[in-house]
């Protein structure tokens, strides 16, 4: 059962990087209608654990974005609905007050057809700013970033739903016909970085042309020491034997605070793994690929799997220098696979899509950071507590949202995205 009210055309390529803002902002905005088409009513509404947001959400939070920041600072703007302000606002205090985040799924109403109708009457206003030439840059500025912010929430909904579908103990498929992964990883080989001062992060923008979040500048000079980062992700058929040698059950493995966690909800595989066999994905129950990079893993999972392999995870500059040269390709969304797969080459390959990459960098200003202005520096700033970074994009992210510079962050307790690892050691 599809959504209520019909699909745009489906598959539209996304346009180009050169394409005017309104052609830009229709393909990102198509996007997201194209990813929630296979989810029905029913499924749109559900909210599996106070983490994730139901799929309407989503939908809505992304149009009241674009509603607040950029048509509501138009003289004269009156709102579609002025009460669904409290009800889509995420977390901007500055803006106002936000329904409690963990009861999202108790907002049978806005039905998902009034949701769906909101989203094309605030485009068709925004494409009524574009053609009137109506937005001054610093407004254009909230579109571009709207559109990088819609991009996040895609991913999220395709993460959000695959957990709620794994909460189902139908295990429904949210596309039965995504193709089953055929690749070979290779073998797992090591390049050696010397030593060096190097740049890292991005140069603050719009001040720089270039997006980049607040949170990846500003750019400056970082020591890195010599090490060897892996050639390639880690595998599940590499992940199962650390499974099937008891690594779930060393303690000398694991960080005090994780072990902690182990033995008050105790696990032995990842999150979607049935058994050693098989695993759950958006396309279902299927076997382990055992070739393909492993996913949904914590950062405490990550870690320990690295102490039992004897290396250890990267810092995030690591990974930046690694990958700052690479060109920004891989198995991203556009791919279809939606899952993550192998792919045999020589060098450092899949640094890029596949799967999210633990760090084991905090998530922390960098010297010099200053949020955006205003309540959009909500955005990013207030969350750097706590939360562990991931570089790469997954194979739910979209391709032109991402840069080598691009900083992801969660809890290190958390384990429903598609967060995978890459292996560093020291050498001399």
């Amino acid at each position: 059962m599809g959504l209520s009210l019909p699909p745009p055309a489906a598959s539209a390529p996304p346009a180009p990087a050169c394409a005017s803002p309104a052609a830009r902002y229709a393909a990102v905005r198509a996007r997201s209608r194209e990813l929630a088409a296979p989810i029905s009513a029913e499924d749109a509404m559900v909210q599996s654990m106070p983490d994730a947001s139901p799929t309407k959400w989503h939908l809505a939070h992304t149009t009241w974005f674009f509603e607040t920041f950029v048509l509501g600072q138009l003289p004269g703007y009156r709102p579609v609905e002025a009460r669904w302000q409290l009800l889509f606002n995420s977390y901007y205090q500055a803006v106002g007050p936000q329904h409690v985040r963990a009861r999202r799924g108790v907002l049978s109403r806005p039905t998902l057809a009034q949701v769906l109708d909101y989203r094309e009457r605030i485009d068709a206003r925004m494409q009524d700013a574009f053609a009137r030439d109506e937005l001054h840059e610093g407004l254009m500025q909230r579109v571009e970033l709207g559109l990088q912010h819609e991009q996040q929430h895609q991913e999220l909904l395709l993460t959000d739903i695959l957990h709620a579908f794994w909460s189902n103990p139908l295990r429904p498929a949210y596309r039965e016909d995504l193709p089953a992964t055929r690749g070979r990883a290779g073998t797992l080989g090591w390049q050696r970085f010397d030593e060096a001062v190097v740049e890292a992060g991005a140069p603050r923008w719009p001040a720089s042309p270039g997006f980049a979040f607040d949170l990846e500048s500003p750019r400056h000079r970082v020591l890195v020491g010599a090490f060897a980062l892996a050639t390639r992700p880690v595998t599940c058929g590499e992940y199962r034997e650390f499974v099937r040698d008891g690594g779930y059950h060393d303690a000398s493995l694991w960080l005090s605070e994780a072990w902690n966690l182990l033995k008050k909800h105790p696990r032995e595989r990842p999150l979607y793994w049935i058994d050693d066999e098989t695993c759950f994905g958006l396309g279902g129950v299927r076997p382990i690929d055992a070739q393909a990079p492993v996913s949904q893993l914590s950062y405490y999972e990550a870690d320990a799997f690295a102490r039992w392999a004897g290396a250890r995870l990267p810092t995030e500059f690591e990974w930046e220098r690694a990958a700052a040269s690479l060109p920004v390709d891989g198995n991203f969304v556009e791919r279809g696979l939606l899952q993550p797969a192998a792919h045999e080459g020589s060098g450092l390959r899949q640094m890029f899509g596949d799967v999210w990459e633990w760090t084991s960098s905090a998530y922390s200003p960098y010297p010099g950071f200053r949020p955006f202005d205003g309540a959009l520096g909500e955005y990013n700033g207030k969350f750097m507590v706590g939360q562990w970074v991931l570089r790469g994009g997954s194979c739910a992210s979209p391709q032109g949202h991402l840069r080598a510079s691009y900083r992801n962050f969660f809890p290190p307790s958390a384990r429903w995205q598609f967060s995978g690892l890459r292996l560093a050691k020291d050498i001399a």
